[in-house]
C-alpha cells in the first residue's frame, strides 16, 4: 500500500490541482455572466420591439380614425359653418351701407324742412305789415283830396273824422268778406317698423287714429326696404297754422309696440 501511495501522484501535484480547479470555476463564473448580460440585451430588445409595435398600432388607429366618414362629416360642417361667416359678413356690410344712406337722406330732409319753415316765418311775419299800413296811407291820401283849404278849422277836423270812419269802415268791410288764403302742406312720411314681423297694417290703423284740427290723412302703401323688411308710405295734408310737422312726427313715435323711426319723404307747399 505505501507502494502505491508512493507511485501516486496526486499529493505532489496538490498546488497544479487547485489551480485548475479554480482556473475551472472562474471560467463558470464568467460564462454565466455573459450568459446573464445576454439576456438582459435580449429583454431589452424585445422590450424596444414592443415599444415600437405599440407604437405602430397607435399611428393605424389615428390613420383610420382620419379616414371614418365622421371625420369628413366634421369637415364638412366646418365648410358650412366657414361660409355662413362669410355672407354674414356681406350681410353686415350691406346694412351699414343701407344705415347710412338713411342717415344721409335724413340729415338732407331735416336740412331742406328747417329752411322751408324758415322761410315761411320770414314770410308771414314781414307780409302782413304792407297792408296794415296801406290803409291808413290811403285813407290819410284821400283825407287829403277832401280837406278844404279855404274852410273853417272845425268844419276841417269834422269832414276830416267823419270821412276818415268812413274810409276805415269800408276798409274794413271790405277786408272781412275777402276770403282768407289757408297755408297748407303736403306731406309723405316713412314710417319704419322694427322688424319683417311688425304687422303694417295694424300700424296704419295705429297712426290713422292720430286726429286733430288742420290733419288730413291720405292714400299709403308698403314700400320694400331689404331682407323682407317693407316700410309705410302715408300722405297727409296739414295746415301749417294748426299743425307741426315735428308734432306729427312725435306722435307718430310714440307708438314704440310698432313705429322704430319716422322720415319725412316729400314736403310741398299747396
Amino acid at each position: 500500500m505505501a507502494t502505491t501511495l508512493a507511485a501516486d501522484r496526486f499529493w505532489v501535484d496538490k498546488a497544479n490541482c487547485h489551480n485548475a480547479e479554480r482556473q475551472y470555476y472562474e471560467l463558470l463564473s464568467k460564462e454565466g455572466s455573459s450568459a446573464n448580460s445576454q439576456c438582459t440585451l435580449v429583454s431589452e430588445i424585445a422590450k424596444a420591439r414592443e415599444h415600437i409595435k405599440n407604437s405602430l398600432e397607435k399611428m393605424d388607429g389615428i390613420t383610420t380614425l382620419t379616414a371614418t366618414p365622421a371625420s369628413g362629416e366634421v369637415l364638412d360642417r366646418v365648410a358650412v359653418i366657414e361660409k355662413d361667416n362669410a355672407d354674414l359678413r356681406k350681410l353686415i356690410e350691406s346694412l351699414r351701407s343701407v344705415c347710412l344712406e338713411t342717415q344721409s337722406r335724413v340729415t338732407a330732409l331735416e336740412k331742406k324742412v328747417n329752411a322751408e319753415l324758415a322761410g315761411k316765418t320770414v314770410a308771414s311775419t314781414s307780409a302782413p305789415a304792407p297792408a296794415s299800413n296801406a290803409a291808413p296811407a290811403k285813407a290819410e291820401a284821400d283825407d287829403d283830396d277832401d280837406v278844404d283849404l279855404f274852410g273853417s278849422e272845425d268844419e276841417e277836423d269834422e269832414e276830416a273824422a267823419r270821412v276818415r270812419e268812413e274810409r276805415l269802415a269800408a276798409y274794413a268791410a271790405k277786408k272781412s268778406k275777402k276770403p282768407q288764403i289757408i297755408a297748407k302742406s303736403s306731406l309723405i312720411l316713412d314710417v319704419k317698423p322694427w322688424d319683417d314681423e311688425t304687422d303694417l297694417k295694424v300700424m296704419e290703423t295705429e297712426i290713422r287714429k292720430i286726429e286733430t284740427d288742420g290733419l288730413l290723412w291720405g292714400a299709403s302703401k308698403f314700400v320694400p326696404v331689404a331682407f323682407g323688411i317693407q316700410k309705410l308710405s302715408i300722405s297727409c295734408v296739414v295746415e301749417d297754422d294748426k299743425v307741426s310737422i315735428d308734432w306729427l312726427t312725435e306722435e307718430i313715435e310714440k307708438l314704440e309696440d310698432y313705429v322704430q323711426s319716422v322720415d319725412v319723404a316729400a314736403f310741398n307747399k299747396i
